[in-house]
């Protein structure tokens, strides 16, 4: 049973990503391909503190074509 409750929170966290970064469905399905963690994309993300950073959904997009050759999943 211990799986049921790591499976669910981990979607939980998931979830909570996609609303705190306002991540599109196709982000999150790119980024958990990639094994992103939920925890560690605000490290990632620009605040519009640092202009050389890209947005979050931009970078996750470049990283996927760069990893998988394509540009969706």
């Amino acid at each position: 049973m211990t799986k049921k409750k790591s499976s669910s929170s981990n979607l939980k966290a998931w979830i909570d990503a996609k609303k705190r970064f306002r991540l599109s469905s196709k982000h999150i399905q790119m980024a958990k391909e990639l094994g992103m963690n939920p925890k560690k994309l605000g490290g990632l993300a620009n605040h519009k503190q640092e202009p050389w950073k890209d947005p979050l959904p931009v970078f996750i997009e470049k990283i996927y074509l760069k990893q998988f050759g394509r540009d969706e999943p």
